[in-house]
């Protein structure tokens, strides 16, 4: 990122669906683990009242990045556990710090809210430096183990199966 080009992080606004809705078709427009839903994801989010935290990152008034985290359900019980993502970055502005910074802005704010932790389906390779990992015994069915990982904010991790909310079969 250009020195001269300073990022804020900041909730989204009623404003931002749009540019949030193309920032996130426009991150996953080649991802090959896509099933390219995930700016549907977010709308459905938004319209049930989901969005725990939708935060933007922006430069130069431009939104060019984007992380939503919901609630999520764990069949133990646990309560005060949610789920990170999508989180987006613009193709052009990816390997500069963005994503980065959204992450840490979110678990700083699921911390502020008290959150217990959080749950997220991504890169391990990627993920492990905020300190998440794969977590035996807390899993989503259908999807590689070592790609569903925890970051326990407070209190013991919870075992179980863990439900996103429904907006997650949104496609269209």
């Amino acid at each position: 990122m250009n020195p001269s080009q300073a990022m804020q992080i900041r909730a989204e606004l009623p404003t931002d669906a749009q540019a949030i809705e193309q920032v996130t078709i426009l991150a996953f427009r080649h991802a090959p683990h896509s099933d390219h839903t995930e700016q549907f994801i977010v709308r459905a989010l938004r319209a049930a009242g989901a969005l725990a935290l939708s935060l933007v990152a922006e430069i130069d008034g431009l939104i060019v990045g984007h992380v939503a985290v919901s609630p999520v359900t764990i069949s133990d019980g646990s309560q005060h556990w949610f789920g990170l993502g999508p989180i987006s970055v613009l193709p052009e502005k990816q390997q500069q710090g963005i994503g980065s910074a959204l992450m840490q802005a979110a678990i700083s704010a699921l911390r502020a809210q008290s959150a217990q932790g959080c749950v997220l389906l991504g890169d391990p390779g990627y993920y492990r430096r905020f300190g998440f990992r794969a977590v035996p015994g807390l899993v989503l069915p259908g999807v590689p183990a070592e790609y569903f990982q925890a970051l326990s904010l407070a209190g013991p991790l919870p075992q179980g199966e863990v439900s996103y909310h429904s907006a997650f079969s949104a496609r269209d």
